[in-house]
Order: C-alpha cells, then structure tokens, then sequence
C-alpha cells in the first residue's frame, strides 16, 4: 500500500478537523461504527513541539496521512499468535531513510518487550525527512534527544535498550493492527496533544466532517441545560436522541 500526496480537497477536510478534538472525532467515528472509535489506546505525549502557558488547557493538534512501520520479534515464541507481514524492507537500507515525508509515521511493535523501537538517531532522521509525527505502539528511549527535534511523539512506554535486543524491522507502509485498531497507510493520524490519538481511516474522513458540526452543537445543548439545572437524562433525551 502506499500514500499519495493529498489533494486540495483532502488538505480542506484536514483543516476543518483541526477545529475539533480528538473526542469530537471519536464520538463521530463510534456513530460510523468503526472499530474502537479509532482509539490507540495507552499512548503518552512523550514530546511536543513548541510548548506555551497555554498548552494545557488549548491542545496541540497534529494531522497527516499515516506511514506505518511494523517492528516483530527477533525469535518468534511458539506461544506467540500474531501473524507477522513478510519482509519488503530492501537489503541494505534502514527502514527509516524509507519513511514518507509530510507523514505521521506509526510504528508497531510486539506486546511484552522492554527495548524500544525508536530513539535520538532515527528521530533526528525523521525531523530531516520532515516527517510531522510519530506514535509508537511501544517504546521510546534518548527522550532528551527526542525532544530537540521538536516533534510530537506519543509512546507506550520508555527504555534505555536499544531495539536489537528484542526487535527486528519487518515492513513499511502495511496494515496495522493494534489492540483492534486498524492502521492503513494514508489513513488520517488526528495527535491532539490533551486528549490521546484517533485513526481516521481515509475513506471515511468526508463523512466525520460533516457529522461533527452536529455533534459538537448538541454536546454545547446538553452542557448549557445542565448549567441550568436540567438532569443529564432529560437534557441527553432533548438533545441526543
């Protein structure tokens, strides 16, 4: 699979999502039935570019077509059920000089392993490639390093063991499954620095646009009428229904 540069139109969309928080896009993406609302879960803003007095309260919000990358185990356990993709990352290169620019890259690596996947040196390459972003479905480490680059980074965890402890490099730009979260190549990455990460997946980002206008005006309905004293269950039933 691949990513292609955004038309107009998508980059129009994008701008609108910016106006929302992950939340809002969230709730839209749970009336749409898409799996976990397109959560990941259990991810901690490790770095953020250009922290203000504001920044706890206004959240940063970073948006781009997902890359991905898929880290596996260097010796696979025979209780180990995850089925890993084939290889198709070329002899001789290193998975990061492969990473598309104008991208949030999402990494994913295996449950239960104390090393990370990613650290100073490949960040530092990700900043040069002008990558927007990374999440990585485990650990960081060098956070000093990863913080210079001045990137949001969102981790699981954090190390100080390098990769090749536990990990090896498998493929680039494949399908991502994580904790039922499905991750595509060009998906839409919504990083919203207060809330956590959402997956849009791209052929549903038109529809998200048009249903959050709704959805943020009656949440403002319901919150207005509680201001007044009206029960939650009456203002929800007024407004939600």
């Amino acid at each position: 699979m691949s990513v292609t540069a955004l038309s107009q139109g998508q980059n129009n969309l994008i701008t609108m999502l910016a106006e929302y928080t992950a939340c809002d896009i969230a709730d839209a993406l749970l009336k749409l039935h898409v799996s976990n609302a397109g959560y990941l879960s259990n991810l901690h803003l490790i770095t953020r570019p250009d922290v203000t007095s504001t920044s706890e309260i206004s959240p940063t919000i970073t948006i781009a077509p997902a890359s991905t990358m898929t880290f596996g185990p260097i010796a696979k356990s025979s209780h180990d059920k995850v089925t890993y993709p084939q290889t198709n990352i070329p002899t001789g290169k290193h998975w990061v000089d492969l990473t598309l620019s104008e991208t949030i890259l999402v990494i994913s690596q295996p449950e239960g392993q104390s090393c990370a996947v990613l650290g100073g040196i490949l960040a530092l390459r990700l900043k040069i490639l002008n990558v927007k972003g990374v999440v990585v479905s485990g650990r960081i480490r060098d956070k000093l390093e990863l913080k210079s680059t001045g990137l949001p980074i969102w981790a699981r965890g954090t190390s100080i063991v390098g990769s090749s402890a536990e990990s090896k490099p498998l493929a680039i730009q494949e399908t991502l499954n994580i904790a039922g979260t499905l991750v595509t190549p060009g998906d839409i990455i919504f990083c919203d620095s207060i809330n956590g990460v959402v997956v849009i997946p791209q052929q549903r980002v038109e529809e998200v646009v048009d249903l959050l206008p709704a959805l943020t005006a009656a949440d403002e309905r319901v919150k207005n009428d509680v201001r007044n004293g009206i029960l939650v269950s009456e203002a929800f039933a007024k407004h939600r229904s």
